[in-house]
């Protein structure tokens, strides 16, 4: 079974966001550099 990365990783920054507002900047750093690097191996 194969699950897209991306979806999942918005899925759980949207959370983390939710749960955790004063760490918003990390996780949305976290998130573009994750992506970015999914989209460069892919």
């Amino acid at each position: 079974m194969y699950v897209q990365l991306q979806p999942v990783l918005s899925i759980a920054a949207g959370i983390l966001i939710l749960a955790i507002p004063k760490a918003l900047n990390y996780i949305v750093a976290g998130y573009l550099i994750l992506i970015g690097i999914s989209g460069l191996l892919h």
